[in-house]
């Protein structure tokens, strides 16, 4: 299974109709990949609170209509990061999985809500329900940015089945070790590939840190990227995750559940 995460730079002078257009053409020069993985709120820009409702979309909006186009396209599954989802009057960051017929086949909205230094309480609802979804690779499960701190939120996809565990972020300076260990924390303790896509760039004067990882279920990088824009690919291995379960076993040996 090919993945090819683009770690996008937000830039604030462009708008979102100029931020689709930059993303469709990024994919059309992808070579032939399994997955694309895009970060969070880069439509909009994460800290772009005030913005957060004007420039909301529904589900089957312009932004996921498009990503819908070009999976099919492209002949590749799409994790189209996130953008502000509005139903039925209230507003998610939400992300959608769309396989290679165009079709969405998963989505989430981000259950733990940032607040420090963020608005993102105040202008967005928190989510409820815990998404994995069925692919031809295997059970992929979907997370977004802050979830990454709550590690029952994980190990609940990993009971699901999860062989596959994707998170996209916005992650700002300066916490970057927490980034790095918290990455390498999920993939093993739920031994799985863990899949992450942070933005690049900066919005409204805070720097993200980039840091987009690829982490098999052993814990080791395979693939990864500074703090500037990139795209990081790696062949991954989904149908080996039961047998690494199977040969080292602490999932199974849990007492307390």
């Amino acid at each position: 299974m090919k993945v090819a995460v683009v770690q996008l730079a937000i830039d604030d002078n462009e708008n979102k109709e100029q931020k689709i257009a930059r993303v469709e053409n990024i994919i059309d020069k992808l070579d032939t990949v399994d997955l694309v993985v895009l970060p969070e709120m880069w439509p909009i820009g994460f800290f772009n609170f005030d913005k957060y409702h004007e420039l909301s979309e529904p589900i089957d909006g312009e932004i996921v209509s498009r990503l819908c186009a070009k999976a099919k396209q492209k002949n590749t599954y799409i994790y189209g990061g996130t953008f502000v989802e509005n139903r039925n009057g209230k507003y998610y960051n939400t992300c959608v999985l769309i396989d290679r017929q165009g079709k969405v086949i998963g989505d989430y909205q981000k259950i733990h809500l940032f607040g420090y230094g963020s608005k993102e309480r105040e202008v967005l609802s928190a989510g409820e329900k815990i998404t994995v979804v069925d692919t031809e690779f295997g059970k992929v499960g979907l997370s977004i940015c802050y979830d990454i701190r709550f590690p029952e939120l994980f190990r609940r996809m990993a009971d699901k089945g999860a062989e596959i565990i994707i998170n996209c972020a916005a992650w700002p300076y300066p916490r970057v070790e927490n980034w790095t260990i918290l990455n390498l924390a999920r993939a093993i303790e739920n031994q799985c590939y863990f899949i992450t896509c942070g933005c690049a760039g900066s919005n409204n004067g805070k720097a993200f840190i980039g840091r987009s990882m690829i982490i098999d279920p052993w814990g080791t990088i395979v693939a990864s990227a500074a703090e500037r824009e990139a795209i990081i690919k790696a062949e991954i291995y989904p149908e080996t995750v039961a047998s690494i379960r199977e040969e080292f076993t602490p999932l199974k040996d849990r007492v307390l559940k």
